[in-house]
């Protein structure tokens, strides 16, 4: 922590950390992991762009992860193809796009850094947009908390409530843009989305209520992006690559042991019944 870039890099982890945690609760209930894949690979052109005429990433990103969002609603909405199809397509042409991009200009990006992270390389005005980003995500999320909940639920439920279930939608999507454009500038554009998928699913296999698997999500996401941040610089590897093992070997360890969910404690349930079973036959 006496060094400068140590500091920033904890800060941008921590907050994308936190932002991508609380979404993937959502993501994961909602089992939209392909949507927040495909958002994840689509912001890569945007960022190009952005440096290429010299604006922020998260304007770039952000527009783009709006754009890929809108594309992939009016592709499904064309009745043409299933939703599934719809992101595939999306997602596809618009990393493509961002690689062709590069390729035309490959002084001006360092490929491997979008794609992979530079969390040691964030400079203050990077860390400035990542911090605002993940406060939008954060406090979106929290705001609405109740009304989103019911729509990740029981949809049908929280239209006959009142609540406008297509906005509550886009306001969702919104955030997934949003966490995106946090998260591509720790982990990169290709493994953004398991900042935004891990957490969520983690901490279903523990919690029992939105609200602890809330919390739980963003302890995940905080001891993984701590644990991998410190490992990476000490062993000289890659910090984003190295947070996602991270984070995969906490949803490991909760896949295992979990107590009511885990692969373990099941087994050893189900034994146990067939034995009073066989004891009482």
């Amino acid at each position: 922590m006496s060094y400068e870039f140590m500091r920033r890099a904890l800060l941008v982890v921590a907050a994308s950390g936190v932002a991508g945690a609380l979404l993937s609760c959502w993501l994961v209930h909602m089992g939209w992991s392909l949507m927040g894949d495909a958002v994840s690979h689509a912001v890569l052109p945007g960022v190009v762009i952005a440096a290429l005429i010299g604006i922020p990433f998260a304007v770039g990103a952000l527009v783009a992860a709006l754009v890929a969002v809108t594309l992939i609603g009016a592709v499904r909405e064309s009745g043409t193809v299933r939703e599934d199809a719809a992101m595939g397509i999306v997602f596809t042409a618009l990393f493509s796009l961002g690689l062709v991009l590069i390729a035309r200009f490959p002084s001006q990006q360092d490929l491997h850094s979008i794609l992979f992270g530079s969390v040691l390389g964030v400079r203050d005005s990077d860390l400035v947009q990542v911090l605002a980003v993940s406060a939008f995500t954060v406090i979106v999320l929290l705001v609405f908390r109740r009304d989103l909940i019911m729509l990740a639920f029981d949809r049908l439920h929280a239209h006959t409530m009142g609540l406008r279930t297509r906005a509550l939608t886009g306001l969702l999507l919104a955030t997934l843009a949003t966490a995106t454009v946090a998260g591509v500038q720790s982990v990169g554009v290709i493994l953004v989305v398991a900042t935004l998928i891990i957490p969520g699913a983690t901490a279903q296999l523990v919690a029992d209520t939105m609200r602890g698997t809330m919390i739980l999500a963003v302890v995940v996401a905080l001891v993984g992006g701590v644990t991998g941040l410190y490992a990476g610089y000490y062993a000289d590897l890659p910090p984003g690559p190295v947070v996602v093992l991270a984070q995969a070997v906490i949803f490991t360890a909760a896949q295992l042991f979990a107590p009511r969910r885990g692969v373990i404690p099941r087994a050893a349930a189900g034994a146990r019944a067939r034995r009073s079973g066989m004891m009482a036959a």
